[in-house]
């Protein structure tokens, strides 16, 4: 199994290799669906992209961490982190280790 990361490049190659479009018309779709993910959180929004999962905005409370190097305890601010959720038919692809269909 393969530990290379997926990165924008790559994802704007691929829609190079399908569609057709040029690499640069490639890069700025891929820049602009980001955009448009980035901008749902900053609103506060969830995004759900269907057969593939959802990401959602939580809430983590204020806690005591503890440094590991140290031991010291250190207050861990109140924040908003991003979750990722798969759907259930990516993670049966997963589990079964086959490409989606893609029609």
């Amino acid at each position: 199994m393969s530990n290379k990361t997926l990165t924008r490049a790559d994802l704007s190659e691929a829609v190079y290799d399908k569609l057709g479009l040029s690499r640069t018309e490639s890069y700025d779709l891929v820049e602009e669906i980001l955009e448009e993910i980035i901008c749902a959180f900053e609103k506060g929004e969830d995004v759900k992209i269907t057969s593939f999962g959802s990401f959602l905005l939580r809430d983590k409370t204020e806690r005591i961490g503890r440094n590991p190097k140290t031991g010291i305890e250190v207050p861990i601010t109140s924040r908003k982190v991003v979750v990722f959720r798969p759907s259930e038919l990516l993670k049966e692809h997963v589990r079964l280790q086959k490409p989606l269909d893609r029609e």
